[in-house]
């Protein structure tokens, strides 16, 4: 993952709040500046954080360093498992910075879509003015039961941001 603006990263892991017992899990196949933004703001927040390593030489680098962390939990994680669901748990929010293969999108959305809370959000991170991919993440979250997505371009120097909403009793 390309660099992120420290300033601009924390303007968007705002928009998770402070509301007590949120539960974020992030895909991520590399890249520290989000996780490391994201499990600052979860300590901080007492929020539970799952880290899910999409790639295994990642994973291998940062098991340890988060270990210290009491709710953060990181995972090596494959994206072709049959279900997401992991101890019963429903996230708030789902990031995803992972690179996830144009195949593989609709299979991923729909398992994700199983652990994410009624009304949460997930937030796909789009290499900059990637506009066919942009779109086809879109079309595909619409085809998924996500509603309400919406694309912050501006945001980033290096990524397009989605954010889509499961929408409660939509799918479940």
């Amino acid at each position: 993952m390309k660099s992120l603006e420290k300033d601009k990263l924390e303007m968007l892991i705002d928009i998770i709040g402070t509301t007590p017992a949120f539960q974020v899990a992030h895909f991520t196949d590399g890249g520290e500046e989000l996780m490391e933004s994201l499990n600052s703001y979860c300590t901080k927040q007492e929020f539970h954080y799952q880290v899910n390593c999409t790639n295994r030489e990642f994973y291998e680098n940062i098991k340890e360093k988060y270990q210290e962390y009491a709710t953060t939990k990181v995972m090596n994680f494959l994206l072709q498992r049959r279900a997401y669901k992991i101890q019963a748990r429903e996230y708030n929010f789902i990031f995803v910075s992972s690179t996830i293969e144009k195949e593989m999108r609709s299979d991923f959305l729909k398992r994700v879509h199983k652990i994410i809370r009624s009304a949460g959000s997930i937030i796909i991170f789009t290499p900059k003015k990637d506009y066919d991919e942009r779109d086809h993440w879109v079309e595909l979250l619409e085809e998924s039961l996500y509603v309400s997505t919406s694309v912050i371009d501006d945001l980033f120097e290096h990524y397009d941001i989605i954010i889509s909403r499961k929408m409660h009793g939509w799918g479940d």
